[in-house]
């Protein structure tokens, strides 16, 4: 390692192996097998109360099944040790699997809306108390679902898809069970298509939200918790420090931001202080302020910065 080239590390999440999701396996897993059941139920319930309503919200818990399953298989990927050429292993795969369900959750957006436009047209006839009952049951089970997944929806992009695909299939139990009761008190039918339209309405905006921040991470934007302005002025106020560049920070996967910077140092403080103690104040001050212990810093004697490579700008 050359003089002035020192780098300084902070592992605080273990490896791929701790991302924020694989904590959270096991409530995965009982909210898929949750889902599975009422996906199941709200089929033959659609099917016998010919419920447009109510196959809309079977059809979007099969999304919302298969969106759990590929955070699960994404879980078993990003606990994959890490390579020589993957280098951060399989973390990633969370993220892609968040994009996925993004996909998959804007295709059934798409479905729903077009559904209930063509019932609109073409009025069924729904059986509202036969809807009432599986409604209840979907509601039920997706209130066990969502309070499973609460605190992992904090933590984890993954986990909030998840958790954001239950909350909309509760939102839309409930506009079933309402068109239920409308159908059986009054008998207007056009109560199921509208009910389908708040279904495929509160999917899509959700949807879109988790999108931008998938691809914020996948952009490798800086974290939104962390004000890149600020970390620069707490870099600059160490003492010592002269100037900072080529400062990036992004996100690998939920829960591991990481930091890079090369920090010019002039010659006194290094020689006052030292290397190891100056990477020491350097590493506490990202984590103890911004939350980032993954960090990687480049210290450097002023003027080093003109003889780097044109593409370290």
């Amino acid at each position: 390692m050359g003089a002035g080239h020192d780098h300084g590390h902070a592992h605080g999440h273990g490896g791929p192996g701790g991302t924020a999701t694989s904590a959270y396996r096991g409530r995965l897993t009982v909210a898929l097998s949750i889902t599975l059941g009422v996906m199941v139920v709200e089929i033959v319930g659609g099917v016998l109360a010919d419920s447009l309503a109510l196959i809309a919200d079977a059809a979007h818990m099969a999304t919302d099944a298969l969106g759990l399953g590929m955070a699960l298989l994404a879980i078993r990927f990003a606990s994959l040790p890490p390579s020589a050429r993957r280098t951060f292993g399989y973390a990633r795969a969370e993220i892609l699997a968040a994009l996925a369900n993004c996909l998959l959750l804007l295709g059934v957006g798409g479905y729903v809306l077009y559904e209930a436009i063509q019932r609109f047209i073409t009025p069924a006839g729904t059986e509202g108390g036969v809807t009432i009952v599986f409604a209840l049951i979907g509601l039920a089970a997706n209130t066990v679902s969502l309070t499973l997944l609460m605190r992992g929806s904090q933590d984890s992009l993954n986990v909030r898809g998840a958790f954001l695909e239950v909350a909309a299939d509760a939102l839309g139990s409930v506009a079933v069970l309402v068109s239920a009761v409308v159908i059986l008190t009054t008998g207007w039918q056009y109560a199921d298509p509208i009910a389908s339209l708040v279904i495929g309405l509160m999917i899509v905006p959700r949807t879109l939200r988790l999108l931008r921040e998938t691809l914020d991470v996948l952009l490798e934007s800086a974290p939104k918790d962390v004000d890149m302005a600020e970390v620069r002025s707490h870099i600059l106020a160490l003492d010592g420090v002269e100037d900072v560049h080529d400062l990036h920070a992004w996100t690998i996967t939920s829960g591991m931001p990481v930091l890079s910077a090369h920090v010019v140092v002039s010659s006194e403080a290094l020689n006052a202080i030292g290397h190891e103690k100056m990477l020491h104040e350097l590493q506490g001050c990202l984590g103890d302020h911004f939350d980032v212990e993954h960090c990687t810093f480049q210290l450097e004697p002023v003027g080093h910065a003109e003889h780097e490579a044109r593409l370290c700008h």
